[in-house]
């Protein structure tokens, strides 16, 4: 009698969710230890960004390699290295009191860490454990957990930095990051059959380069990886410039977590109704429009706070059509590496994103023309968007037929 594996659908869903809350809410929490960092530390903005933005750096030209092997050995053991890096990243940042040991514990330990506990690997293993017509919600409904580990974990970790300091909160953070270990032992797949699905990378690169379709997705992408992580690292700094106070800063962000939970699940519900392209162009289009609303009105505690309740709902719900593009158009045995390739670019926006804030502010003494830049961009990744077409590579709908 065959034995019935306790790693149903469900499980894998619901412990890959955790893993999300738990990796991306500690990960956009950052930004609220820029301030006091910088000023106990006599650095300048634009030391914390660089480190900032070189762990988005590092996090994405190591996505690709922990897509592969997650793709060709199963998602768990990547999880459980990541989770472990993560940790010690933290503990690392901890006890930065150089510049040096800043940039290599948040930038580049932590950014290993993360590619190996968000969403490229996560989703992975979550798109084969469910059927196709399903996919599209689960990663939204992965996206929404991840989303509120991002509500808890902003204003947790304010009231940390307020009680104990950043030294001793970002301790406490490393050893939330462990409980990531247990929960990757759901998320280990079959090797066997891992081996025999995974496709060579030659293969999987030559067919992606040769799409159209991926480019326009890769450098839409790009421009969600600009937006997020400039927001993310410098609105607290941005309303603090603007008399108010960093508690009010932590807030906000936390609000864009506590409304990208709807958002991100809408975004995977609706993404397996309508068009997806046309679903990222829209998003696009209205955070264009939300940016330029927030800019024309005085900067106030109510502004920032309806300013991060709009960006919430379109915060990450880019990241399930996203990925459920790369899943309908090349399949989902080699999703985890062509996600990492496409997230890639996200994280090379994310790079500019987050370190031209702080060198444009020091040069500049506002963040203006990083907002002006923003805007810009939303103009192009709507425009990239709308041509893309969800039709499967003709290896897949040949195997379909």
């Amino acid at each position: 009698m065959p034995t019935v594996s306790w790693r149903t659908p469900g499980v894998v869903l619901f412990c890959g969710a955790l893993v999300l809350s738990i990796s991306l809410g500690v990960r956009h929490a950052f930004g609220l230890f820029l301030w006091p960092m910088s000023s106990d530390l006599g650095w300048s903005r634009e030391v914390f960004a660089l480190a900032i933005a070189t762990q988005n750096l590092v996090w994405g030209l190591t996505q690709p390699f922990a897509g592969r092997l997650a793709d060709r050995y199963g998602a768990g053991w990547i999880v459980f290295g990541g989770a472990l890096l993560y940790a010690i990243g933290l503990y690392m940042m901890s006890q930065s009191l150089t510049e040096l040991v800043l940039f290599i514990s948040a930038g580049v330990v932590i950014g290993i860490g993360l590619s190996g506990t968000t969403f490229p690997v996560v989703f992975g293993v979550i798109s084969r454990a469910l059927p196709a017509g399903k996919r599209s919600w689960a990663m939204g409904v992965s996206m929404s957990v991840g989303s509120l580990g991002q509500f808890v974990l902003l204003p947790g970790s304010d009231a940390l930095i307020s009680g104990v300091g950043w030294s001793e909160a970002l301790l406490l953070l490393a050893a939330l990051s462990l409980l990531m270990l247990p929960l990757s032992g759901a998320l280990m797949e079959p090797q066997a059959r891992m081996g025999r699905q995974a496709l060579p990378v030659r293969q999987v690169l030559d067919e992606a380069v040769r799409h159209r379709g991926f480019w326009l997705l890769s450098f839409g992408f790009f421009v969600c990886g600009f937006q997020v992580v400039f927001i993310a690292t410098h609105l607290p700094a941005f309303m603090t410039d603007g008399g108010l106070d960093a508690t009010s800063g932590a807030m906000a962000l936390a609000l864009i977590g506590l409304f990208n939970i709807a958002g991100s699940y809408l975004a995977g519900f609706w993404g397996g109704r309508v068009s997806k392209p046309a679903l990222l162009s829209a998003i696009y289009a209205a955070r264009l429009g939300v940016i330029a609303i927030f800019l024309m009105f005085p900067l106030s505690e109510w502004s920032a706070y309806t300013f991060a309740i709009a960006m919430g709902l379109l915060w990450l719900s880019t990241v399930p059509l996203t990925n459920g593009i790369v899943a309908t158009i090349f399949g989902v045995a080699n999703m985890s590496m062509l996600g990492g390739v496409v997230f890639l670019f996200h994280q090379l926006g994310a790079f500019l994103g987050g370190w031209l804030g702080g060198y444009l502010y020091d040069i500049a003494g506002s963040y203006d023309i990083v907002w002006m830049i923003a805007m810009g961009l939303s103009v192009v990744a709507a425009l990239l968007n709308l041509p893309i077409k969800e039709r499967p590579v003709p290896r897949l709908a040949e195997a379909q037929t």
